[in-house]
């Protein structure tokens, strides 16, 4: 973005008191509450009815869920759901129906002793998963097409604001309320939570969207020919016509705008840009637990002192990207995150110092939000309106998988090389997220010169 071209500090920061970014506050906190309760504060309840450490690390399989979602997301791009599309809209009916399964999941979960009925805190976990999976489909879809791709640096900063007030109630929450109370409680009080994002999709309005014509002329060339396929039944010819509108075209156009090679370079970009922090994040809280920190301590610093640093360092993140656009935020974000994981790796051989407990919090969730911000700005920038539910599910799929599967081996990690040696490996795994960012910004520098 050139110097006169650039937008002031001022007008970045007026975006934030926009009604459609307030929005994704409300829609931000639906979507992050229910992320920890089958992550991290699962893996404390875990660890606390003394089930193994591997297990625990295996349980975040579960979450391999959201890195799959774009199986679905073409059906929730297009297909209406019985009643609801025709009341509230396609995305908000799907966002309605997202978290209606969240909220019957997390009751069962409650209803659930992880001691004696592991397999159905699993199956639980697993209904909470797809149906949030579900509804960031549908709020991920609204919020690219609520704005101007202007606007999405801080509509995604406000998105993850909410996104970590989410988190906040769903880990300090659910564990002042277990120390009070039980697990169980603290399962049936999150889920009634989740009320929040129920009532602000009676509230916000269906967002208008415009199909390119090149897209539009791209369908009805498939559907005319099709059409005229005399040798096909009309059902099949129906049929096939849906499929390769709603699975094939958004694939075959991301392709096309991108061309083979460097968008397969942007999907390796994808796959790898969080696999440091989230494989960290598997055993976090094992981890405080281990060196001895209380439930309170660790509300009291990882969560709610978290949540603040958190917050600054998302508000930071998306300025930098309404004022200097999104890919030099976005190296900046790899670097932070990559560095800041070896101060867990420092704090494993200080044992249970609340002081640089608070140091090394602040410093991993100010990175952290600062490269969250930038990310998901970055993604948003990559779908065509035409297909956004069903590209930005790919993009966050790919964002997530790699990360899921290669944490799911982070408790046999620890317990063969312990936690010193297991930061620094997390570490280790954002250096090709840093050297992709990095061959990104050449190419795109490239292009503008030529």
């Amino acid at each position: 973005m050139t110097t006169d071209t650039r937008m002031s500090w001022g007008e970045a920061l007026r975006l934030y008191t926009r009604g459609r970014v307030v929005t994704m506050l409300f829609l931000g906190f639906s979507a992050g509450l229910p992320f920890l309760l089958v992550f991290s504060t699962l893996s404390l309840w875990l660890s606390e009815a003394n089930v193994e450490k591997a297990t625990i690390g295996f349980f975040s399989w579960i979450g391999i869920t959201y890195s799959i979602k774009f199986f679905w997301a073409p059906v929730i791009d297009r297909l209406p759901f019985p009643y609801l599309t025709k009341r509230f809209g396609r995305r908000r009916s799907w966002m309605l129906v997202g978290q209606i399964g969240i909220a019957i999941g997390l009751c069962g979960m409650a209803l659930t002793d992880p001691e004696s009925q592991l397999l159905w805190i699993a199956l639980f976990g697993l209904v909470v998963a797809f149906s949030s999976a579900t509804q960031d489909i549908a709020i991920d879809a609204f919020r690219i097409e609520s704005a101007i791709p202007e606007w999405q640096g801080i509509m995604s900063a406000m998105y993850v604001y909410g996104y970590k007030l989410g988190i906040l109630v769903a880990g300090a929450g659910a564990l002042y309320i277990a120390h009070f109370s039980s697990w169980g409680f603290a399962y049936f009080m999150m889920a009634a939570f989740m009320s929040v994002g129920m009532i602000t999709v009676f509230l916000i309005r269906e967002p208008e969207t415009k199909v390119s014509q090149d897209t539009y002329l791209e369908e009805q060339r498939v559907i005319t020919y099709l059409e005229n396929s005399a040798h096909i039944t009309h059902n099949r010819r129906m049929m096939t016509a849906w499929i390769i509108g709603a699975v094939v075209c958004p694939f075959v156009d991301f392709f096309k705008r991108n061309g083979l090679w460097f968008a397969l370079i942007i999907l390796a970009f994808v796959g790898v840009y969080r696999i440091s922090d989230i494989t960290m994040g598997v055993m976090a809280n094992p981890f405080y637990n281990d060196l001895g920190f209380t439930k309170l301590e660790i509300a009291n610093v990882s969560k709610i002192f978290g949540f603040v640093m958190s917050i600054i360092g998302t508000f930071l993140g998306g300025l930098f990207v309404a004022r200097y656009g999104i890919m030099k935020p976005l190296l900046a974000g790899a670097v932070l995150v990559a560095v800041t994981n070896l101060l867990f790796a420092y704090l494993a051989t200080k044992g249970a110092d609340i002081t640089w407990l608070t140091v090394v919090i602040s410093a991993d969730n100010l990175s952290g939000g600062f490269a969250v911000a930038a990310f998901i700005a970055y993604l948003s920038s990559l779908t065509n309106t035409a297909y956004t539910a069903t590209q930005y599910a790919l993009f966050s799929s790919f964002m997530t998988l790699p990360a899921k599967f290669i944490g799911g081996f982070s408790g046999v990690v620890v317990e063969e090389v312990g936690y010193e040696w297991f930061f620094i490996y997390a570490s280790a795994l954002g250096l090709p997220a840093i050297l992709l960012v990095m061959l990104l910004m050449y190419r795109m520098n490239a292009d503008k010169r030529h």
